[in-house]
């Protein structure tokens, strides 16, 4: 009985392995049609749809049955319900690559974003994938430290995103306020997707630990402090031990 349901844990996890891809694959998509105004990019990241809903679908069913139909304990129950919350995660960060492929296509022929604007959401759409592979990677390898990590190209593409508000808000805009309003949210876009990776690898340091963030690092830091005093104390037995013998 236990050996099925284990079986069942790993196709839930393998379902979010496969949620993952198909939401990079999706943004990667939407990016390089708004990046070259191309419509075909652009459709084919729309044509993820379907499979998004899928996999979902199928998460979901999973996870009634893995609650409804047994009664997982400790780390498998962390699982499950964590898991649960990465779905939505991933959903909402399909729905937004769904978006920005939308805005390529309701714009075309015309480009979205203006040639000046275009590196700054070429460099958003970097770290959000770089992100997106980091949190592959943990949910192969459930490393809370690895999960903590993320909060720094998070934090990058956070300022991208005020920098462009700045720049439409702040400067004169040459280009009217309909690409205004495009590019505003564009970057609003990738910036909510960064965001929710940030909530997937939460949920992987809760799943992994047990904890939440804070309380993670707290433990974390607490061990260090407890670690660096045992290592003064060594040093100073040493040393002790040291000067007895030259007495």
């Amino acid at each position: 009985m236990r050996t099925a349901y284990r079986q069942q844990l790993d196709e839930f996890a393998h379902d979010l392995i496969i949620l993952c891809d198909v939401t990079k694959d999706c943004l990667t998509k939407a990016t390089d049609a708004l990046l070259r105004t191309s419509l075909a990019s652009a459709e084919s990241a729309l044509s993820n749809a379907d499979q998004l809903e899928e996999v979902r679908i199928r998460c979901e069913s999973q996870a009634v049955g893995l609650l409804a139909l047994e009664t997982p304990v400790a780390r498998d129950l962390r699982q499950v319900v964590s898991s649960i919350y990465i779905v939505e995660d991933f959903t909402r960060m399909g729905a937004l690559a769904i978006h920005i492929a939308n805005s390529v296509r309701r714009r075309y022929p015309d480009p979205v974003v203006p040639p000046e604007m275009q590196g700054f959401i070429k460099e958003m759409a970097r770290l959000v994938c770089e992100m997106t592979d980091s949190i592959r990677q943990i949910l192969i390898d459930p490393n809370p430290d690895v999960a903590l990590d993320m909060t720094t190209n998070d934090d990058a593409v956070d300022d991208l995103h005020v920098h462009i508000m700045r720049t439409l808000t702040t400067r004169p805009w040459p280009h009217g306020t309909r690409a205004a309003v495009d590019l505003a949210l564009l970057s609003r876009f990738y910036e909510r997707y960064a965001d929710h990776t940030v909530n997937v690898a939460a949920r992987i340091v809760y799943l992994a630990t047990g904890l939440q963030p804070e309380e993670y690092l707290r433990k974390r830091e607490h061990e260090r402090i407890e670690e660096d005093v045992e290592k003064r104390w060594a040093e100073l037995e040493r040393q002790f031990r040291n000067s007895s013998k030259d007495n």
